[in-house]
């Protein structure tokens, strides 16, 4: 294993920022908050402001503007949670606990339910996309049901009004929920929310630069100008927000740029092992190994991937803690397979069977190991 890994730390993570935000708040929670925010909320704020950038990790920020508005106003550098990727990443924001205990993993999660792998986020069918809102049984209803940070927040502090601000497309977390398709449309919104009078918490999210990322990757143009133009936004807004007003900016993972894409249809001798196809993501790849052939699938994957991937059993996985601590949720090892391949390299195995086409590769992705895909920054602007 050459290649630098960083492991997720569920002591020094994006889990442990909500957590020092639901404690600003009077929420118990079971994890870790973090020292940094925690000192900066000791003071009283009408507004809180929580934004979310997504894709944004510590080395592109760094990379672009070394030393703009964000990099002077950052004031720590935590992990992601595991896997890196905004399914896990963002409920763990939203629901303020760790994947383990969600059940929220992965963009492909097998439903034994529907004999199907569904995409967490779209709620359709992962290889045909079909829609599965007319199922007898709705898993996001039931099983993948958490309370939101919104909801436990205005609980135990009744006088403050907790909001979100999002895309149209996303599914609504808050009974606050205000749309945002546009940068400038979200900077607005947060600006126009804190300018009212009341003591509020705001979760602002944008899908940038992450699509751009996928898009372009890391290096190119158009990431870079997104970077540099929305660090002059937000430096501006913060200029226009009330003085007690705290702004904290942070992302869900960083991005790799993909250098190899692989098919397990060019490989039979993987295939015979398995008895259902893939799932959760390209560089997180979930197995299910017949149990007659589980030497030959170990023996068979390390020959061919063993520099890229590194392989282990999940009962290994869980063992490690890669999805973090507390309450395990009953879905987990159904979700996981018996095998789980981390990439640890610039390689992708691409999700697809033959009932349709993989997506097509993206220039940059996340969902592995390497700092760039797990390290993500902690901006604190305060306006007090």
């Amino acid at each position: 294993m050459g290649n630098e890994i960083v492991l997720p730390n569920y002591e020094h993570c994006i889990l442990n920022i909500i957590t020092s935000i639901l404690k600003y708040y009077n929420v118990k929670t079971e994890h870790k908050s973090l020292q940094c925010l925690d000192k900066n909320l000791e003071k009283k704020y009408r507004n809180v402001v929580l934004l979310i950038l997504d894709g944004m990790g510590e080395h592109i920020l760094k990379n672009v503007t070394p030393e703009g508005f964000l990099v002077q106003n950052e004031k720590d550098c935590v992990t992601s949670v595991y896997p890196s990727t905004t399914t896990a990443a963002l409920t763990t924001y939203y629901s303020g606990k760790p994947p383990y205990e969600t059940g929220w993993i992965a963009w492909s999660q097998y439903f034994k339910e529907y004999g199907r792998a569904i995409d967490m986020l779209k709620h359709k069918e992962s290889y045909l996309h079909e829609d599965i809102s007319k199922a007898k049984i709705n898993v996001f209803d039931t099983i993948l049901k958490y309370t939101p940070v919104f909801e436990k927040i205005e609980e135990k502090s009744p006088n403050v009004k907790a909001y979100e601000i999002m895309p149209s497309y996303a599914e609504k977390k808050s009974k606050r929920s205000v749309r945002a398709d546009s940068i400038d449309e979200l900077f607005e919104d947060i600006e126009m929310l804190c300018n009212i009078p009341e003591e509020k918490f705001i979760m602002a999210y944008s899908d940038n630069p992450d699509g751009l990322l996928h898009k372009y990757g890391t290096k190119s143009e158009e990431v870079n100008n997104f970077i540099k133009d929305t660090q002059n936004k937000i430096e501006k807004m913060c200029e226009n927000l009330p003085n007690d007003t705290i702004v904290i900016i942070s992302a869900d993972h960083g991005h790799k740029d993909i250098e190899k894409d692989y098919s397990l249809h060019d490989y039979p001798e993987i295939e015979e092992c398995l008895y259902m196809p893939i799932s959760l993501e390209s560089r997180v790849v979930g197995f299910w190994v017949k149990e007659n052939m589980k030497k030959e699938f170990e023996e068979r994957f390390n020959k061919i991937f063993k520099d890229e991937f590194w392989l282990m059993t999940t009962e290994e996985f869980l063992n490690k803690n890669f999805l973090g601590f507390g309450k395990k949720h009953p879905k987990i090892d159904e979700f996981l397979g018996n095998y789980i391949a981390l990439s640890i390299s610039n390689s992708i195995i691409k999700i697809e069977a033959y009932l349709a086409d993989g997506k097509p590769t993206k220039k940059s992705t996340h969902c592995g190991l390497s700092k760039e895909e797990m390290e993500v920054p902690v901006i604190i602007i305060n306006k007090k």
